[in-house]
């Protein structure tokens, strides 16, 4: 079995992290606050937030089902916790870390960042995992694998049960992004983290909660693990108003909302399967939609041009003359319909 500590760089298990004042604090009735060199007028944001982020950890467990000990609250989203996985596990020059392609952008970049040679494996024809050539892939210095199910362009989620045997056959750590995995069917694998203890889970708040302008993202791991990402990080790396807010937010219902989200895809990946222009819409378990067409580059400037926005990933490999449409609002998802009805061929 895997022992992730083993896998941690050596100057990182080290690593003495910076002590805030309120790191220092154990409690009291204390209503004079001259500790951290604030500013003693109060205007909401006049003192330091917490650097742990307790109560919006507690609030997150709760919706989780994960114990508070295995979590990991970042900025940036997802990507605070991107980086930072290189930067624990990898020894820049040294290392190697495999993903499957075509996926997340963000990875090559965190790694080209941290010094990481990136090891590349194409999904087959049809977006399926392909786990044999995954393993292969890594060799005695490949510490990190990334999965992202849903995966980000192509939309489809892979079965838990290929990940899971990923997770027991890999040496390393298997990082799991489910940024898009509350429109999915197959569900998560935080229901397992604790059977795998090389397994870090990446979730979000901003796509089905509809946070993407907090940027606050979430690591699950084990908690030796989770202690090192908190050892690692920036000491404020969450402002006190992005926590209140999340929390507040955390309070709405979005299940109407992603399956409204859930529907529109079904429905606009029909109608848009019947023009002569498109030449296949994949399947999805995201908020999106990757549709191979006739001349993707003609299809998006005519699209922009009548001010919608779709991602073009026509140069990405495997992705030729291909577009990623995001699930609008039925309106705006009738809009791009309309448009299309009115291309010229």
């Amino acid at each position: 079995m895997v022992k992730p500590l083993e896998l941690v760089r050596k100057n990182i298990l080290a690593l003495q992290p910076y002590s805030t004042a309120r790191d220092e604090f154990k409690g009291g009735d204390i209503n004079v606050w001259l500790d951290a060199n604030e500013s003693p007028y109060n205007n909401g944001v006049n003192r330091y937030p917490d650097p742990h982020q307790h109560s919006l950890k507690e609030k997150i467990s709760r919706l989780k089902g994960v114990g508070v000990e295995n979590i990991f609250v970042g900025g940036a989203g997802s990507d605070e916790a991107i980086d930072l996985t290189f930067r624990i596990f990898c020894e820049p020059g040294v290392d190697n870390a495999v993903s499957i392609a075509p996926s997340y952008g963000v990875y090559r970049v965190a790694a080209a960042i941290n010094d990481i040679e990136l090891r590349e494996v194409m999904l087959t024809p049809d977006f399926m995992l392909p786990v044999s050539e995954l393993l292969q892939a890594a060799d005695a210095h490949t510490k990190l694998m990334w999965i992202c199910s849903p995966n980000n362009p192509t939309g489809n989620a892979f079965a838990l049960a290929e990940i899971e045997t990923l997770a027991d056959s890999f040496g390393g750590m298997v990082v799991v992004d489910e940024a898009y995995v509350d429109f999915s069917e197959k569900g998560s694998l935080l229901s397992v983290l604790h059977q795998h203890p090389n397994l870090i889970i990446l979730q979000t708040f901003s796509k089905a909660w509809g946070m993407a302008g907090l940027r606050v993202g979430m690591a699950f791991a084990s908690q030796e693990i989770a202690e090192i990402y908190a050892r690692v990080k920036y000491p404020y790396n969450l402002n006190g108003p992005t926590q209140m807010e999340v929390m507040r937010r955390m309070e709405e219902n979005i299940s109407d909302k992603v399956a409204e989200i859930v529907s529109e895809a079904k429905s606009l990946a029909e109608t848009l399967g019947r023009f002569p222009f498109v030449e296949k819409v994949y399947p999805t378990d995201a908020n999106f939609l990757l549709v191979k067409v006739d001349n993707a580059d003609a299809l998006y400037d005519y699209l922009l041009s009548n001010g919608v926005i779709v991602r073009n990933r026509s140069r990405v490999a495997g992705c030729e003359e291909c577009l990623r449409f995001t699930i609008g609002t039925p309106d705006e998802n009738a809009r791009v319909i309309n448009l299309l009805n009115q291309y010229p061929i």
